[in-house]
């Protein structure tokens, strides 16, 4: 339920590279465990008949709880803000938001006594698990794909990928020049094409269909055949050359790939949190109201 990214540390090899999950000895994960056993010896040891539901005082002091870890979990993304070492050091705070986090899939459900309906309580409910799963998908994305994302530059950086991808625009610039005008405005409209065109879908697929780059190719392919004479030989260097920038553009896609994928949670994770926060109040003052 963060409003900003997991940070970047790994699961950790060592003390001195220990990652947000396992810090200090998994100790929210203990703390975790300790509050859902409690939540739950207290739901199933308690003789109350029927068994108690969001309206019994057992239903309320979770309910309190939940809220309060709620309105505690959001807070991550200001704490972000705020670097600090120690007790309250950033990869603290992320690991008790994630393991208290994961503790309400427990104390939300036994707070509301399994009783759920077309209303604002299970709506409440419904977008709290939405929250829980997107936060899943951030920890395992952030766990998995740096290091891939990583691998996906080999051993070049963002802006030496795009420079290549230039170098070679203008290589066909010149290359196209002796071919003939229809074959020249191929390779042209092929240049104008930017590597980064394209919307979030479109980077998580990592899909062109209609990629300038590789239209080029499938049109001026076929002509290689009938080509002679020095018009075949500038013709063969600019398809060479188009396959060389068709290799480096699906390595900045795959590279664009993989990293709308690790943010791509964020963009459901935070609406999703400010929904709940919305949802939670209102849930909060029905119940008040009719109280």
């Amino acid at each position: 339920m963060a409003t900003g990214s997991i940070p970047r540390t790994t699961l950790g090899e060592g003390a001195s590279h220990e990652g947000f999950l396992r810090h200090k000895g998994f100790r929210w994960l203990k703390i975790a465990l300790f509050l859902c056993l409690a939540a739950g010896l207290a739901y199933i040891l308690i003789d109350v008949q029927p068994r108690p539901s969001g309206g019994s005082w057992v239903g309320y002091t979770l309910g309190t709880l939940a809220t309060l870890l709620i309105l505690w979990l959001t807070m991550l993304g200001l704490r972000k803000r705020a670097m600090t070492r120690g007790r309250w050091s950033l990869k603290g705070w992320t690991s008790a938001h994630v393991y208290l986090g994961l503790s309400l899939i427990v104390i939300a459900t036994l707070h509301t006594g399994f009783q759920f309906g077309w209303n604002v309580h299970t709506l409440a409910y419904a977008l709290m698990m939405l929250v829980i799963l997107s936060g899943i998908y951030g920890i395992v994305a952030y766990s998995i794909l740096p290091e891939a994302l990583s691998a996906s530059r080999g051993e070049m950086t963002r802006p030496q990928m795009i420079d290549a991808v230039m170098k070679l625009d203008r290589q066909l610039q010149l290359g196209a020049q002796p071919l003939g005008h229809e074959d020249t405005a191929i390779v042209s409209a092929s240049i104008a094409e930017s590597p980064f065109k394209g919307g979030l879908l479109s980077r998580l697929s990592g899909r062109r269909p209609r990629c300038r780059t590789a239209r080029a190719l499938a049109l001026l392919r076929p002509r290689l055949v009938a080509a002679v004479g020095p018009g075949g030989e500038a013709l063969e260097a600019v398809v060479a050359l188009l396959e060389r920038k068709a290799a480096a553009l699906a390595r900045i896609r795959r590279h664009l790939r993989l990293k709308a994928q690790l943010e791509v949670w964020l963009y459901v994770h935070v609406p999703l949190t400010f929904a709940l926060i919305a949802a939670l109040a209102a849930h909060i003052v029905s119940v008040f109201f009719y109280w």
